[in-house]
C-alpha cells in the first residue's frame, strides 16, 4: 500500500516533456509554464456564482534557447503568420506530452488553435557569468483537452 505523497514507481517528472506542433521542427523548450483551464462564470443577482458552461482561452509561456537558430527561425515565421495579413494557417494544433521516467506512462494534452502572440528577449547583463540567453514565447489556444 503506497504512502500518501510518496513518489511511486515510474512517476512523471517535470523535466520530461515535449510540445509538438505539426509543421515546426522539434522545439527545444527549456521551460513550459503551467496551463490553467478556467470555466466562464456568471454572477447571479443573489451574488452567487454559476458555471457558464464554457471554458476561457488558455495562455502559457515557454522559453527557448536563443542559439537554436533553425527552431527560432521556425518560431519567427509562425509569429509572422499571426501578424497582418493573418494567414489561415496561423492557428495550429499542438500536443503537450509528459513522459514518465521509463516512457511507459505518457500524459498528453491537445492544444486547439494554438498560436504565439508575444515574444520577449531576455534581460541582458554584462555581469552575468554566461548563462544561455532564452527567448520567451507566450502562447494562446482556444482550449486544452486531455487525451
Amino acid at each position: 500500500m503506497p504512502i500518501k505523497g510518496m513518489i511511486q514507481d515510474d512517476h512523471i517528472p517535470v523535466n520530461k516533456y515535449q510540445l509538438i506542433v505539426p509543421g515546426l521542427p522539434d522545439l527545444t523548450l527549456t521551460t513550459v509554464g503551467g496551463i490553467e483551464e478556467e470555466l466562464e462564470v456568471a454572477e447571479m443577482p443573489d451574488r452567487s456564482m454559476r458555471p457558464g458552461g464554457t471554458t476561457k482561452a488558455v495562455e502559457f509561456t515557454a522559453t527557448q534557447p536563443a542559439h537554436h537558430t533553425s527552431e527560432i527561425a521556425a518560431m519567427e515565421a509562425w509569429f509572422a503568420e499571426c501578424q497582418d495579413p493573418v494567414t489561415p494557417t496561423c492557428r495550429k494544433a499542438g500536443t503537450l506530452l509528459m513522459q514518465s521516467g521509463t516512457g511507459a506512462t505518457i500524459r498528453s494534452f491537445s492544444l486547439v488553435n494554438l498560436f504565439p502572440f508575444k515574444r520577449a528577449t531576455p534581460d541582458l547583463d554584462m555581469a552575468n557569468e554566461g548563462e544561455a540567453a532564452l527567448l520567451t514565447w507566450t502562447f494562446k489556444a482556444d482550449t486544452i483537452l486531455p487525451a
